[in-house]
């Protein structure tokens, strides 16, 4: 199934395959740079890193032992590896990152779940993965590819005490960002595989996104628990199980009448440049959580012309959407997706998203940020800053398959925990004996 459903479901089959037989802050907290004694440390006292996967991804007991990073949650001991909905929308995945975290029963709310046309409450996590996640607690989030616009989402959330029963969120909650190929300003990868430029909500009636569709509608509404189990796409809370629906809940959803994608309630419509210029309006970046980007690319010009920058570096199944993306135009009878649209600002890519759009958060207006060539370049480190590097890699290199990233896995993973543990913490200030709090 994975040949036809996901946007760049090739490759990832085919790293999966080769990697499986090879068995492989309130007013009165202030944030400090500098490095911490490891020695006057435990493992409870160090914040969790929350890797977030991206579109068809998986968490930790998913897709029997294997890992979607590659692995890395081994290098720390206190890494957290969330299974979220793989095709599930941005804002239904933040819900879920929350009460993974805190624990409880999903919580959609009522409003967006009446719109959207599914259940308000979703699974229940009897146990939290950190319950006493708060602005004393804080995180670190690692998100990649729209894992990263996930975690920004729900920073957001928290920053507007989104979650019923939870009054006293903020967005001083995230300590840090690191996005890895993060979907911040959508992808014209969308459009080639199906959306319509026209609205970037809709698809055209005959594309690969309409294969993915009927894919998943058949796979959820089989509702084969051993196969569930093994791999979900996160569709459960649109009731579209057999046992609930019947047959022609089955027929209803395939003629496009019910179902996520009657509403638009997924994850594609999210990584379209509108959809994404439609979240980031509702979206801050905070001047007290640290933010980084690494964006990737696998493109150079030749001569004027945007092209693959080689056959070894890319994945042999990303090396025509390289191709593609690079030579992508903008169809010039619909209207741009936003004002100053160029598209030789959108032809560098690393075949599912658009180099532009990973750097940091740019539309509809733009968000601080600082471009580096080394990591250490962005020492001292500043919050509300998003530091950001443009690598030389497919968007799927530090993911699934160690072996083939090699050293630069290791270097890209260790320099991103390193910096979480020794350069990034909170210091709470002093409140003398005589001292109002």
């Amino acid at each position: 199934m994975f040949g036809i459903v996901e946007k760049y479901s090739t490759a990832v089959a085919a790293d999966l395959s080769q990697a499986l037989s090879e068995c492989v802050f309130k007013s009165n907290v202030s944030l400090e740079v500098k490095k911490q004694d490891p020695n006057k440390s435990t493992v409870d006292d160090l914040p969790p890193i929350v890797l977030v996967h991206g579109i068809f991804g998986f968490g930790k007991g998913k897709f029997g032992s294997f890992s979607y990073f590659g692995g890395a949650e081994k290098k720390d001991e206190r890494v957290l590896v969330p299974d979220l909905g793989s095709l599930t929308s941005i804002y239904d995945r933040a819900r879920e990152l929350f009460y993974y975290l805190k624990g409880g029963r999903v919580d959609y709310g009522e409003q967006h779940s009446k719109t959207c046309g599914h259940s308000r409450f979703g699974r229940i996590y009897e146990q939290g993965h950190y319950p006493q996640w708060d602005e004393d607690h804080p995180i670190h989030f690692v998100g990649h590819s729209a894992g990263a616009q996930v975690v920004r989402v729900l920073q957001q959330m928290l920053a507007d005490k989104a979650f019923e029963g939870y009054e006293n969120t903020s967005e001083n909650w995230v300590l840090s960002i690191t996005a890895l190929s993060g979907a911040f300003n959508g992808t014209t990868r969308t459009y080639l595989d199906g959306m319509l430029p026209e609205d970037g909500q809709n698809m055209k009636p005959l594309c690969l996104l309409q294969l993915c569709r009927l894919g998943v509608i058949i796979y959820d509404w089989l509702d084969i628990p051993l196969l569930k189990a093994y791999y979900n796409f996160g569709f459960d809370h649109f009731n579209l199980s057999w046992r609930k629906v019947g047959l022609w809940g089955l027929v209803d959803c395939l003629l496009g009448n019910a179902g996520p994608w009657a509403t638009g309630d997924w994850i594609l419509p999210d990584l379209t440049i509108q959809g994404s210029i439609k979240l980031n309006s509702n979206m801050q970046t905070f001047p007290n959580t640290f933010y980084f980007s690494y964006a990737t690319k696998r493109t150079r010009k030749i001569l004027g012309v945007t092209v693959p920058s080689g056959i070894l570096g890319i994945h042999p199944m990303l090396f025509m959407r390289v191709l593609q993306m690079s030579l992508y135009r903008y169809p010039t009878d619909v209207p741009p997706p936003y004002k100053g649209y160029r598209d030789e600002d959108w032809q560098d890519n690393d075949g599912a998203l658009n180099t532009i759009s990973m750097t940091h958060p740019r539309l509809p207006i733009e968000h601080p940020s600082c471009s580096i060539v080394n990591d250490s370049d962005c020492q001292p480190l500043q919050p509300g800053i998003w530091y950001y590097k443009i690598v030389e890699a497919d968007h799927i290199l530090f993911i699934l398959n160690r072996e083939r990233a090699g050293v630069q896995f290791d270097l890209m993973y260790d320099n991103i925990f390193e910096r979480c543990r020794k350069h990034i913490f909170r210091k709470t200030s002093q409140t003398l004996p005589n001292e109002a709090p």
